[in-house]
């Protein structure tokens, strides 16, 4: 009975294990939110410095990405996650450590390779470990996990930056890496031990099917290009509001604290990992995936809008229109279970990585778009060596986020449902 009840929580145990090494990702890829007035005062930069600073992380990504998929279709999942997570910790230490901008960026670009591989990880073994019914499920768990990672990025990582100094907060952070190292060194397995026979026949089709003719059916396939693009559009709030932006904008043309302002922007995350596995499990019991992201685009386009071009809302307002962003733009999470299903399972990791490319080529290119954007409508006003930007400024800048809904709405248009049923190779 004991053996049979662990069986049962094996396979859960297994994928959130890996997940939280999505969870540290987040961390990482959110930090620069909380650090913003730090670095720009610590390396004497500006905005568009900062902005490129942030998208170090996302070059990484998007560089290791393409063989990132073809790596884990291929070879041990626990081995690869084990070795870049080990790199994306020594990269965190390091940046702790940067004594010049160039140097920094060096440090958080090796924290991007991880990333690369930190998802795709999670898929490959959710695609193993369970069944076509819970895909959508365990996926929303394992975003949760990440997102949870992005909130602990906002207050939290500000308490420990207000009261050590921004060096020792990333200094815990490099701890918290090494831990979930040992973690997933003890827990991860590859598959079940009953798919032994499954693993190889793969393996073999894998090897017969060959490298071109498998990348290929990943990267010509447009439909996976159409829910890359899509979930590209949906993601930018995280990657402008939460990981870089949200902070200062709140600060410097709201008006809010910094404590309130980190609070706030925390909201987008807390709100996705509430989402993420709720609309995971909705789109699961519909046995539909689009109609779920056709709504979220179409409300978030109106809260975004509401966030950046409204009136000056209070504190409780402003904590519920992030919070509210975060839930609804969750709905982009489907894409992955979406693009998987579409593919042969063999080329789950392959045919996902074309979705992460699309979102992480967000993250690299629109930060510093954003941070041009509001150099270019800078008034020349200095406190403390960092760049004040007016309303206006903000104004024009964050453009790209309504902007990013409508072009997933387009998207959706065209992306077919795959009704939560894997095909099968020809």
């Amino acid at each position: 009975m004991k053996s049979k009840y662990v069986n049962k929580l094996l396979p859960w145990i297994v994928c959130l294990s890996c997940g939280l090494f999505f969870f540290y990702e987040f961390i990482q890829m959110n930090m620069i939110n909380s650090l913003a007035p730090n670095l720009m005062q610590a390396f004497n930069i500006r905005g568009d410095q900062l902005g490129f600073l942030g998208g170090a992380y996302f070059d990484a990504n998007m560089l290791f990405l393409f063989p990132a998929g073809m790596i884990l279709d291929r070879f041990s999942t626990k081995k690869v996650v084990l070795i870049t997570l080990g790199i994306c910790t020594l990269g965190t230490l390091l940046f702790s450590q940067a004594t010049s901008f160039g140097w920094a960026l060096v440090f958080r670009f090796l924290t991007g390779i991880g990333s690369a591989f930190c998802f795709l990880s999670c898929m490959r073994l959710a695609s193993t470990w369970f069944h076509d019914s819970r895909l959508a499920l365990i996926t929303g768990l394992i975003m949760t996990l990440a997102f949870l990672g992005g909130s602990v990025a906002q207050a939290p990582l500000t308490f420990l930056v207000t009261h050590f100094g921004w060096r020792e907060a990333i200094l815990f952070d490099a701890g918290l890496g090494a831990l979930i190292f040992l973690l997933i060194l003890g827990v991860i397995k590859d598959y079940p031990d009953s798919q032994s026979e499954v693993r190889a026949r793969n393996k073999q089709a894998l090897s017969s099917l060959g490298f071109w003719k498998s990348l290929r059916m990943s990267y010509l396939n447009w439909q996976n290009w159409l829910s890359g693009i899509c979930t590209n559009m949906m993601n930018l709030p995280v990657f402008i509001l939460g990981a870089i932006w949200g902070g200062v904008f709140l600060v410097q043309s709201e008006g809010f604290s910094r404590a309130q302002a980190s609070e706030m922007t925390g909201m987008i995350f807390i709100g996705t990992l509430i989402g993420s596995p709720l609309v995971g499990w909705l789109s699961d019991r519909m046995g539909r995936r689009k109609p779920l992201m056709v709504v979220g685009s179409f409300i978030s386009l109106g809260i975004v809008s509401l966030i950046v071009y409204g009136p000056h809302f209070s504190y409780v307002v402003l904590l519920g229109l992030f919070f509210l962003l975060g839930l609804i733009s969750a709905s982009q999470i489907i894409n992955y279970p979406l693009v998987a299903e579409k593919n042969p399972q063999i080329l789950t990791a392959t045919s996902v990585s074309v979705v992460s490319f699309n979102v992480i080529s967000g993250g690299a290119i629109f930060p510093p778009i954003v941070g041009w954007l509001l150099d270019k409508n800078w008034d020349g006003t200095l406190v403390d060596g960092v760049h004040i930007y007016s309303a206006a400024a903000y104004h024009h800048a964050f453009v790209v986020l309504p902007l990013g809904f409508i072009l997933a709405l387009i998207m959706l248009i065209f992306i077919k449902d795959s009704h939560g049923k894997q095909i099968q190779m020809a």
